[in-house]
C-alpha cells in the first residue's frame, strides 16, 4: 500500500473534507464520512482555511508525499514492519487533542493504517521523527493483537513511551518531543504516586483514560505521555534496546521492572 496520492484528492475536494473523506470509508468499519472526519480532526487533520491552503500548497512544493513515501519503505524495510496505507492531509492549525509540537505536525496511527498532518517540512528529520513514532504504534499494535476495548492506560503510556524512545534511537535526542523533557524527574514520581499508580487498569474507553494520558483541566499536561516516556528511558538504562522486542513486550514487563527498582531506591 504506502502512501496514498491525498495531494490528488485535496486538489479536488479541499473545501469539502467530509466528501475527502468519503473515500476513508473502506478504511474505516461501521463509520460515516462525518464520523471519520470528526476523528481525524481530534488529531489534528485540517479544516479549510485560507492557512491549511497554504500548508498544502508548501507541502506540494517540497513534495512531501515523495519524501514520506521514501522514509516509510525505509522503515517498513528496516523493522520488517506491515505494508499498510499511509495518508498525508494538512495540519490543523490549533485544537485537537494532542500536537506532537508547536512546529505544528501531528499523526494518528490503527494497526491498519495511518495518518500524519503536516505543514511544511524544512527540517526533513522533524517529519521521520513523527514517522517513526506513529509507524512504531502501528507495528506494536499489530504484535500485540489485542482488541481496542481491551486496551488499558499501563498500555497506552508505554506504547507512547516506546514510540518516542525509537525516535531517540533513530533520529536523535534533539528530535524527542517536547513532553520527554518537560517535567524533572522528582515531579515525574510524584505524578505516577499521585495520578498514575491506581489507575493504570483504566479502560480506553473510559473518559478518565483520556484524561490522564492527555493531561486534561488541572492534571499536569501530556501526563501519560510524559511519565510513558520517563518508565521506558528508565527500563533501557540498564536493559539492552532491541526494536522487534519494542513491539512485542507486554507492558507489564516494563511496570514490573520500573516498580522493583524505584521501590529499590527508595
Amino acid at each position: 500500500m504506502g502512501i496514498i496520492r491525498t495531494d490528488q484528492w485535496l486538489e479536488a475536494e479541499f473545501d469539502r473534507p467530509v466528501k475527502i473523506c468519503e473515500k476513508l470509508e473502506p478504511y474505516f468499519k461501521r463509520q460515516t464520512p462525518k464520523e471519520i472526519y470528526n476523528q481525524l480532526m481530534d488529531f489534528g487533520m485540517y479544516q479549510p482555511s485560507r492557512a491549511a491552503r497554504n500548508n498544502l500548497d508548501r507541502m506540494k512544493e517540497q513534495k512531501a508525499w515523495d519524501k514520506v513515501e521514501q522514509l516509510f519503505n525505509k522503515y517498513k524495510d528496516k523493522w520488517d514492519g506491515p505494508d499498510i496505507p499511509v495518508f498525508l492531509f494538512p495540519v490543523a492549525q490549533s485544537g485537537g487533542f494532542f500536537f506532537r509540537e508547536v512546529k505544528s505536525k501531528a499523526g494518528v496511527s490503527f494497526p491498519d493504517k495511518m495518518f500524519l498532518f503536516l505543514s511544511h517540512c524544512e527540517d526533513p528529520k522533524e517529519v521521520e521523527a513523527l514517522l517513526v513514532h506513529e509507524y512504531h504504534h502501528v507495528c506494536r499494535l499489530r504484535m500485540l493483537n489485542k482488541s481496542m476495548k481491551d486496551y488499558t492506560l499501563l498500555d497506552s503510556i508505554i506504547i507512547e513511551g516506546l514510540a518516542e524512545y525509537a525516535v531517540l534511537k533513530n533520529c536523535g535526542r534533539e528530535y524527542l518531543a517536547s513532553w520527554c523533557r518537560i517535567y524533572k524527574e522528582k515531579e515525574l514520581l510524584i505524578f505516577w504516586e499521585k495520578y498514575l499508580k491506581e489507575q493504570l487498569n483504566t479502560k480506553k474507553h473510559e473518559r478518565k483514560h483520556d484524561e490522564l494520558l492527555y493531561g486534561v483541566g488541572r492534571l499536569p499536561n501530556l501526563l501519560g505521555y510524559a511519565v510513558g516516556y520517563y518508565v521506558i528511558e528508565h527500563f533501557y538504562k540498564t536493559n539492552n534496546y532491541s526494536t522487534k522486542q519494542s513491539f512485542s513486550n507486554p507492558g507489564v514487563k516494563y511496570l514490573e521492572y520500573y516498580n522493583n527498582t524505584i521501590e529499590k531506591s527508595q
